[in-house]
C-alpha cells in the first residue's frame, strides 16, 4: 500500500512538473519578464522625472551657484544629472530584485509544497533575472541618448561660438576698435574688459562666446548678459582687467583714440585742450551730433577753465602726477564715433627720458599733437627786443624747454614700438600766436607765411622734416585765444579721425552759446536686468533637461510597447499533446 502511495505521489509530482514547465512556465515567464522590465523602466523614468523636472537649484541633482557665470549645461551638468539618476536607480533595482527573489524563495519553496511549486518559482525568478538584460540594454540606450543630445547640442554650441567670435573679430577689425586703459600707472591695452552685472554687481572676466554660453552668459543672480558687442555687451559697465579702473561707456563699440599732447612746461597744452573741446563741442552741436564727458570731474574742470577764459585769466599749472585721460565721447552724423583720450601731463614729464618712459599710453596711439611754444625756441628768444620780451612776460608764461628736445625724447620712446613709432597723423600746434604776431619775428605770419615755413626759418627745420618721416600726414595750426573755433575743431577732428564737415544748422551759434558746457549724459542705454530668479536654474539648463526628458519619454513608451508585443508573441501556447 505504501508503494502504491509513493508511486501515486511520484506520478502526481511528475505530472505537476510536466504541467508546470510545459504549460505554466511558458505562460508565466514572459509575463514576469515583461512586468519586471516595465517596472525597471518605470523606476528609471520616475527618478529621471524627479531629477530633470525641478527648476530650482536644489533637488536630487543640485546645481552649484557659480562664482560669476553658469557653465553651459551640456558641458558638465548633463552628465551629473545622468550620474545621479544612474546611481539612484541601479541600487534601487538591485535591492528590489534581491528582496523579491528572497521573498519568492521563502514563500514558494519554504514547505513541502515547494516540490510542486518549483516551476512557478523558476518562472518567476527566471523572468525577474532575465529582465536584467532588457533593463541593461535600455540603460545603455538611455546613456547613448544622453551622449547624442550632448553631441548635437555641443556641435550647435561650438558652431555658434566660432561664428560669433568671428563676427566680433570682423566687427572690431572693420571698425578699427582700440580699447585701452586711461588710468595712471596702467595705460595698458585691453583685449577684453571686465564687465559688471547690472543685477548683482558681479564682475565677469570672460564675457565672450565660450564655455558659459554662445549668445548669453547667465550670472549667478540669474541675469542674462550679452557675450558680444553687436548683441549689446557695450551697454554694461566695463573695467580694466589690469588695474580695475572704470572704462568709458560704449567701450568696444566705439574706437578709443588716444591723443597725447606733447610739449614742454607752460607750452599751452592744457589751454589748447580745453579750447579744442569747446570747438569740437560747438561743431558737434552745429551738425546735430553729441559730445559728452565720461567723468563728471572732467566736466567740472572744463567749466572752470571756460570761466577762467571768460575772465581773461590763466589756467593753473598741471600737477606733477601721471594724468588720467580726459575722456570725451563724441558722436557725429554718418556713424562718426570716437572716445577721445586726451592725455595732458605736466610738461616736466617730457623733460627726461625716464619721465617719458612712464607715459605708457604712447605705446597705443597712432596720432599725437605736438604743442610748440614759439617763445621757447632759442632763435625766437634771441630775436625778441627788450620791449617784446617784457610784453611776453606780462602776457603769458613761457616754456624753458626747447620743443625740438621734447619731441626728440618722445620719438626715441616711440621707436621702441614694433612699428618703430610710426604715426598716421601728427598735428603741430603753435600756441600763443596772437602774442607772436605782435613781435617782429612773428610779423611774417600776418603776411600769409605758412607755419611750416616759419618754423623752418626759426630753427625747427630738422624737427619738421623728422615729423614728415615719422607721420603719414602732418598739419599745422596757429592757436591763440582769438583763433576761430572752426579751425580748432577741424584740426582736432582731423587728428582724431572724426569728419567735422557735416551740414551746419542755421541756429548753431545761438544754440551753442545757450548751453556751452558739455554734460556727462550717457550715450548708450544701460543693459536691462532680465532673467530667471537666482534661486532657479538658468533657462538653458531647463531646456536641456526637458530635451533629455522628452527623449527618455519617447524611449520609455517605445520600450514598454516593445515589451508588451514580445510578451504577447511569447504567450502563444504550444498545442496540447492530447
Amino acid at each position: 500500500m505504501q508503494i502504491v502511495l509513493i508511486v501515486l505521489l511520484a506520478a502526481l509530482w511528475l505530472g505537476t512538473m510536466w504541467l508546470g514547465f510545459v504549460v505554466v512556465f511558458p505562460l508565466l515567464f514572459p509575463i514576469t519578464l515583461t512586468v519586471a522590465a516595465v517596472a525597471a523602466v518605470g523606476l528609471y523614468y520616475l527618478h529621471a522625472c524627479r531629477t530633470l523636472a525641478p527648476s530650482t537649484l536644489k533637488g536630487p541633482s543640485p546645481v552649484a551657484p557659480p562664482t560669476d557665470s553658469y557653465r553651459h549645461y551640456l558641458l558638465s551638468q548633463v552628465w551629473q544629472d545622468w550620474w545621479v539618476i544612474a546611481r539612484t536607480v541601479v541600487p534601487k533595482v538591485w535591492q528590489t530584485t534581491k528582496s523579491l527573489l528572497v521573498l519568492l524563495t521563502q514563500t514558494l519553496l519554504g514547505g513541502l509544497w515547494g516540490f510542486f511549486a518549483f516551476p512557478v518559482w523558476a518562472a518567476l525568478c527566471a523572468g525577474i533575472v532575465a529582465a536584467a538584460v532588457p533593463a541593461a540594454v535600455l540603460g545603455l540606450v538611455m546613456t547613448v541618448l544622453y551622449g547624442v543630445v550632448a553631441f548635437i547640442g555641443l556641435a550647435g554650441w561650438l558652431a555658434c561660438v566660432l561664428v560669433l567670435a568671428a563676427v566680433e573679430r570682423v566687427f572690431m577689425a572693420y571698425g578699427r576698435i582700440l580699447q585701452t586703459c586711461p588710468h595712471p600707472f596702467c595705460y595698458e591695452k585691453v583685449g577684453l574688459p571686465v564687465y559688471e552685472c547690472p543685477g548683482c554687481g558681479a564682475r565677469h572676466h570672460r564675457l565672450s562666446p565660450g564655455p558659459a554660453g554662445a549668445f548669453r552668459h547667465v550670472c549667478r543672480c540669474g541675469a542674462r548678459l550679452p557675450t558680444t558687442v553687436p548683441f549689446g555687451r557695450f551697454r554694461l559697465a566695463a573695467y580694466c582687467p589690469h588695474c580695475g579702473g572704470r572704462l568709458p561707456e560704449r567701450i568696444g563699440r566705439v574706437r578709443v583714440e588716444p591723443l597725447p599732447f606733447v610739449g614742454g612746461p607752460a607750452a599751452g597744452k592744457t589751454t589748447f585742450m580745453f579750447l579744442g573741446i569747446r570747438a569740437l563741442h560747438a561743431r558737434a552741436r552745429a551738425v546735430d551730433g553729441r559730445l559728452a564727458f565720461v567723468e563728471p570731474r572732467h566736466a567740472q574742470a572744463y567749466a572752470g577753465a571756460i570761466r577762467e577764459f571768460q575772465r581773461g585769466g590763466h589756467l593753473a599749472k598741471t600737477g606733477p602726477e601721471l594724468p588720467l585721460a580726459t575722456m570725451v565721447d563724441v558722436e557725429l552724423p554718418g556713424r562718426a564715433r570716437r572716445i577721445l583720450y586726451l592725455f595732458d601731463p605736466a610738461g616736466e614729464h617730457y623733460t627726461g627720458a625716464t619721465e617719458v618712459e612712464s607715459l605708457r599710453y604712447l605705446d597705443h596711439g597712432e596720432a599725437l599733437l605736438f604743442i610748440v611754444d614759439p617763445f621757447a625756441l632759442p632763435q625766437v628768444r634771441r630775436a625778441l627786443t627788450a620791449e617784446e620780451r617784457g610784453l611776453v612776460e606780462r602776457s603769458a608764461a613761457s616754456s624753458e624747454e626747447d620743443p625740438a628736445d621734447t619731441l626728440q625724447r618722445v620719438l626715441n620712446e616711440l621707436r621702441s614700438r614694433p612699428d618703430r613709432g610710426k604715426q598716421r597723423r601728427i598735428a603741430v600746434v603753435v600756441t600763443k600766436t596772437d602774442l607772436l604776431r605782435r613781435t617782429e619775428i612773428g610779423r611774417s605770419l600776418q603776411n600769409g607765411a605758412t607755419l611750416r615755413l616759419w618754423l623752418d626759418q626759426v630753427g625747427l627745420g630738422n624737427t619738421v622734416r623728422t615729423l614728415d618721416q615719422v607721420a603719414g600726414q602732418v598739419q599745422y595750426l596757429g592757436s591763440g585765444l582769438e583763433t576761430h573755433p572752426a579751425d580748432v575743431a577741424k584740426l582736432l577732428g582731423w587728428v582724431s579721425g572724426l569728419p567735422t564737415n557735416g551740414q551746419v544748422r542755421p541756429d548753431a551759434e545761438i544754440d551753442v552759446q545757450a548751453d556751452e558746457v558739455p554734460g556727462t549724459a550717457p550715450l548708450r542705454s544701460p543693459w536691462p536686468v532680465r532673467g530667471r530668479d537666482g534661486s532657479r536654474v538658468p533657462l538653458g539648463y531647463q531646456v536641456g533637461r526637458w530635451a533629455v526628458l522628452a527623449g527618455l519619454s519617447i524611449l520609455t513608451v517605445a520600450a514598454m510597447t516593445a515589451s508588451v508585443i514580445v510578451a504577447v508573441t511569447q504567450l502563444r501556447l504550444p498545442p496540447w499533446p492530447f
